[in-house]
């Protein structure tokens, strides 16, 4: 097991502790800011002309993004997480976003295109905020409905 410095020890170890105890909305977040992270280390690492970094921070934006391709509900009798006349045209909408995130990604990768890195962060802001907004509506909904998260 590859040896970590203490201050990335503890980073991990608050990472996976933050991940064992989030609900799935908190997770989703956690997804987002790790893709938002991992593309500001990306531009860094590309205006430093430090390629290695910067392609493996693209690469694990890009697998991060995927996560969240993951967990998109594209059947509407998948979940009840909508309403069933929205659920479906909600998830080809997110899929099709996180589809042209995942290739502008990549696409930045080659090109060392700055600009793709902007697209695909501004993209993530942008959903982020509506998850963020999605779950202060849950979080102020009374304990005693249950409601799917």
């Amino acid at each position: 097991m590859k040896k970590l410095p203490a201050g990335q020890q503890y980073k991990s170890i608050n990472t996976q502790t933050g991940v064992v105890d989030a609900d799935p909305h908190r997770l989703i977040q956690m997804l987002f800011t790790g893709a938002l992270e991992q593309i500001s280390v990306a531009k860094g690492c590309m205006q430093r002309a430090d390629l290695a970094g910067k392609g493996e921070a693209i690469s694990r934006a890009i697998g991060i993004v995927g996560g969240l391709l993951d967990s998109v509900n594209v059947d509407a009798e998948q979940e009840n997480l909508v309403d069933r006349s929205d659920a479906t045209p909600l998830g080809a909408n997110l899929t099709a976003l996180y589809s042209f995130v995942t290739r502008r990604l990549s696409e930045a990768n080659i090109a060392n295109d700055e600009l793709g890195l902007d697209e695909s962060a501004n993209v993530l802001r942008e959903l982020q905020s509506g998850w963020n907004e999605i779950r202060t509506e849950v979080l102020a909904q009374p304990s005693s409905e249950s409601v799917p998260v």
